[in-house]
């Protein structure tokens, strides 16, 4: 998302460098949805892509649909969900001219919606995993009773969540508990939460605690933020919106960090602001 207009608004070359250098580092995995940059960043990236010499099997492609959101490449009333049939399976097909693929290799519900029929869309998604235009489906967003809904059917292979320091209601709330129970894969959209935009209570008591810490580990905070969620048993993969290789190079760098039990809790006990029940 922060490759295109809604962020940095990278040239073509710069996006193409970028995906080179991510590859190198050994990224391979580019999280998409449709409505970025008013549905024009996954184009970005498609053109781009064409220009690098990575090939399409060396790469995850990731995309997102649902949200119907109001722009001026779609001129609608008001921002909605849609999971008919006919609107997924619009916005896979969108998706592949966009990011010139023949595939996705995942396909995300990009938030819950009141009107969700889980029977339907479950169907609209394994039609379209056997036509082989999406590889596996997952969700984004999702409680787990709403999770629930969907099982009935069929397991979400993966439900993209925020989590972070200063966002850690998914350990408590049972969704990381869920996500291991029934196997389900946990991404972790803004994985650094709001430790860099602001500056309240909970923020300044990691601060406290976390620029010794850097001391001891050798690395910035950003890395221990990440090393904090890489910590937990449910295998979070942090989704990074970074724009800079050299930031991207230290977050590979945090899945070397072994951060000890106890910086764990001290990290933790200093967001919540009381100790461990």
């Amino acid at each position: 998302m922060t490759w295109g207009v809604w962020g940095q608004n990278l040239s073509t070359s710069q996006i193409a460098a970028n995906i080179e250098g991510a590859v190198a580092l050994g990224v391979h995995t580019f999280d998409h949805a449709d409505i970025y940059g008013g549905y024009t960043t996954e184009a970005a990236f498609g053109t781009a892509f064409q220009q690098t010499a990575v090939a399409r099997e060396a790469t995850y492609f990731i995309s997102k649909c649902g949200i119907q959101y109001p722009c001026e490449a779609r001129p609608i009333p008001i921002k909605h969900y849609d999971y008919s049939p006919k609107h997924i399976r619009f916005s896979v097909e969108n998706s592949l001219r966009n990011l010139q693929t023949d595939y996705l290799d995942l396909l995300l519900l990009h938030r819950p919606s009141p009107l969700m029929d889980a029977e339907p869309i479950v169907a609209t998604l394994n039609q379209l995993r056997e036509e082989q235009k999406i590889k596996a489906w997952g969700v984004s967003n999702f409680t787990p009773s709403q999770l629930r809904l969907f099982e009935r059917f069929e397991t979400p292979s993966w439900n993209q969540i925020a989590c972070s320091l200063t966002h850690n209601a998914p350990l408590l709330d049972s969704s990381l508990d869920h996500h291991q129970a029934q196997q389900i894969g946990t991404m972790a959209w803004s994985p650094l939460g709001a430790y860099f935009k602001e500056k309240n209570a909970a923020v300044l008591r990691i601060e406290a605690v976390l620029k010794p810490l850097c001391q001891k580990y050798n690395a910035n905070e950003s890395q221990l933020l990440l090393a904090w969620l890489l910590r937990h048993p449910a295998t979070i993969h942090p989704v990074v919106g970074t724009t800079q290789l050299s930031r991207l190079e230290q977050s590979v760098t945090a899945t070397k960090i072994e951060l000890e039990i106890e910086d764990w809790f001290v990290l933790t006990e200093a967001s919540w602001g009381h100790r461990a029940p």
